[in-house]
């Protein structure tokens, strides 16, 4: 199954937080979200942020974004054997 993972660089943070979307319109929605969130982030506005995971549903994370370093958007396909379990990718 074609999957489109979203991927948050924290800082501060070697690991990147990745959730996933079946649709690509819903993954480059959250990633546009995300890009406008990061233009805010130098006046100060830091909001909390919840992300949910379309592969593996009922998996939520939370994140500051004022720590937020990057987003990015990719196509994986369902039998990547690089792709970690729910949230974050080694």
């Amino acid at each position: 199954m074609l999957m489109y993972t979203v991927e948050i660089t924290l800082k501060n943070n070697p690991i990147a937080l990745s959730v996933q979307r079946k649709e690509q319109e819903n993954a480059l929605e959250l990633y546009r979200e995300i890009a406008t969130i990061l233009l805010d982030v130098p006046s100060g506005k830091t909001k909390v942020l919840e992300l949910t995971c379309e592969k593996q549903e009922g998996k939520r994370v939370t994140v500051l974004t004022g720590e937020i370093s990057a987003v990015q958007v990719s196509e994986k396909s369902g039998s990547s054997a690089n792709m970690g379990a729910g949230f974050i990718r080694a």
